[in-house]
């Protein structure tokens, strides 16, 4: 069989300095965050002060070092009190608290996202109410010293990315991109991050070989479901911590969980089932370290409680202090 005819397409855009397709081999990431770590440990779904009360204290039992904490059910589904709370329980154990933006389509009145081909659109922002509603939960988090935030919207990533530039947002807070507003390929992880993007959160049936893509062409820390929550797919893939680790560093390894409910937006009726299942994410980790531990063992995890440059501890009026990455 005569060899495959080259691709016009690929001369173009090695000519524009992108790859033109996956490695053949996987290569090793130079890539490291700040602190020279090759990964970090995220527990998402931590909804609230009792879940993450449960989470940190399976962390100690089982000895496992956490670098950040997300909650998905919004700015807007927590008191003050209860953002204060939070916010001093992970400034005192030195990690990142990420809080998701509450105002989202999925909740509101229109049908699209009900329907089969608009079911992605259910995080984004419809309509400029909704972008405002966005941006006051923003800036209330900011005030009580929140200096992470969990965003799925790309006009919301534009404005937010303005307001540092400004003064009207910290300049070190952290725009966490959602796997709800996930880039597929190296292209457009670039495109998120030149928009001001900290953290991206990539769609969560990528390999590891288009992840090694994605990371020749940028250095921004990816954040990598290893274990899928049901609704996003499902998966189960420790096993792919080890090369994850080793070839598309700066990683969030990220411990969703498999066959449990979504608890979205969550509360006092859900509670209960948030604590269990934060501790099993907990646990999952621990099973995911072991696997790296085994066949990786010199990779290098992120020290906790160390802080970028940006990102010096500041005291949240009345309501405790946060940490950052």
């Amino acid at each position: 069989m005569s060899p495959l005819n080259p691709s016009p397409a690929a001369a173009v855009l090695e000519r524009l300095g992108w790859p033109s397709a996956e490695p053949d081999v996987l290569p090793d990431s130079a890539a490291r965050f700040a602190d020279g770590g090759q990964y970090r440990l995220e527990i998402p779904s931590v909804e609230g002060p009792r879940v993450l009360e449960a989470v940190l204290d399976e962390a100690r039992q089982r000895d496992v070092r956490l670098h950040r904490v997300s909650q998905g059910s919004g700015i807007m589904m927590l008191t003050d009190v209860e953002i204060g709370t939070m916010a001093s329980m992970c400034m005192e154990a030195g990690i990142e608290l990420s809080l998701f933006v509450g105002p989202r389509a999925g909740w509101d009145t229109g049908a699209t996202v009900l329907s089969a081909a608009g079911r992605t659109l259910g995080a984004q922002l419809r309509g400029q109410d909704q972008l405002r509603a966005a941006l006051d939960d923003v800036l209330r988090a900011c005030a009580l010293g929140i200096r992470s935030v969990l965003i799925a919207d790309l006009g919301l990533l534009h404005v937010l990315h303005m307001a540092k530039q400004t003064g009207d947002v910290p300049a070190d807070l952290v725009i966490k991109i959602s796997v709800q507003l996930a880039a597929a390929n190296a292209v457009a992880v670039r495109v998120l991050a030149d928009l001001g993007a900290t953290t991206i959160n990539v769609p969560t049936d990528l390999s590891v070989r288009q992840l090694a893509a994605i990371r020749q062409a940028s250095d921004v820390p990816l954040d990598v479901y290893v274990e899928v929550p049901d609704n996003f797919g499902g998966f189960v893939r420790h096993y792919d911590i080890p090369p994850l680790v080793q070839a598309v560093a700066p990683v969030y390894l990220k411990f969703g969980l498999r066959n449990a409910p979504d608890i979205y937006p969550s509360g006092l009726h859900l509670e209960a089932a948030a604590v269990t299942m934060g501790r099993e994410r907990v646990r999952r980790a621990a099973l995911g370290l072991a696997m790296l531990h085994r066949f990786l063992p010199d990779a290098v995890a992120s020290p906790v409680g160390v802080r970028s440059a940006a990102g010096v501890p500041v005291t949240a009026p009345g309501a405790g202090r946060e940490s950052h990455p």
